[in-house]
């Protein structure tokens, strides 16, 4: 076997691996849009589709995580070469968080689908999960042309994200206070919108990987975080109806 081929096939086996988190990162970005869709419009059948896609999700995971053990053992890559390779199972992982929280979402969905319909919030869950998917759309582009700029930018968002979830935080305990009967549909889109929170979260965290592979180091400053909801307090001011 000379050279080039030897060549050849690592530039293979490592654009496969890239193809394998694209490819996930592609259903993960479909599961957010259609968890949205069927939060915001009340659809049990679209909410099924969004959990019993994720089985897909998570063997694309393995896959990732066989191909980047399977290429240490064989090719045995060194410096830039290896960071991409260790990197690809964390991406996958985070991938794969992101795919379970956009599960959760769509298991509340059916839920809250037989429920009260609280439609007020509906604009900032709405807004949450628009720039969670575009963020995810971002990030995965700047995987693949190794842009730690982009990177960078989706990390500085993820603060947008928080400041959104904190007023949909004091919006629904607002909404409980004046009415007891919202209570459980509320309590659901709490945890609705922390779930949200968290896929923002995890694109940080493959923004992280991406600095790291590029550059052999984590980001020097850490991301900016604003999220305040486990430390609120709304005054009891309203007297339940």
């Amino acid at each position: 076997m000379n050279d080039e081929h030897i060549v050849s096939s690592f530039d293979e086996d490592l654009n496969n691996i890239a193809s394998l988190i694209l490819e996930m990162g592609g259903l993960v970005e479909v599961q957010i849009s259609d968890a949205r869709t069927a939060l915001l419009s009340r659809d049990p059948n679209l909410a099924e589709q969004v959990v019993s896609k994720d089985s897909g999700v998570d063997k694309l995971e393995t896959a990732i995580d066989n191909a980047a053990v399977g290429l240490i053992a064989k090719r045995q890559p060194v410096a830039r070469d290896l960071r991409t390779v260790v990197v690809a199972p964390k991406i996958a992982h985070n991938l794969e968080r992101m795919g379970d929280l956009a599960k959760n979402i769509a298991k509340r969905t059916l839920v809250l689908a037989r429920s009260q319909p609280i439609t007020a919030p509906n604009n900032t869950i709405g807004r949450m999960c628009d720039m969670v998917q575009q963020m995810t759309n971002e990030v995965l582009g700047a995987y693949v042309k190794r842009d730690t700029v982009v990177a960078e930018q989706v990390r500085q968002r993820d603060e947008e994200v928080d400041y959104m979830h904190n007023a949909l935080f004091r919006e629904l305990l607002t909404y409980i206070m004046e009415d007891p009967r919202a209570i459980t549909p509320c309590m659901h889109l709490l945890f609705i919108a922390k779930n949200i929170e968290r896929i923002g979260d995890h694109t940080t965290n493959i923004a992280d990987q991406i600095h790291f592979m590029v550059h052999g180091e984590v980001p020097e400053q850490e991301r900016p975080k604003s999220d305040d909801t486990s430390s609120t307090m709304i005054e009891n001011e309203i007297e339940p109806r």
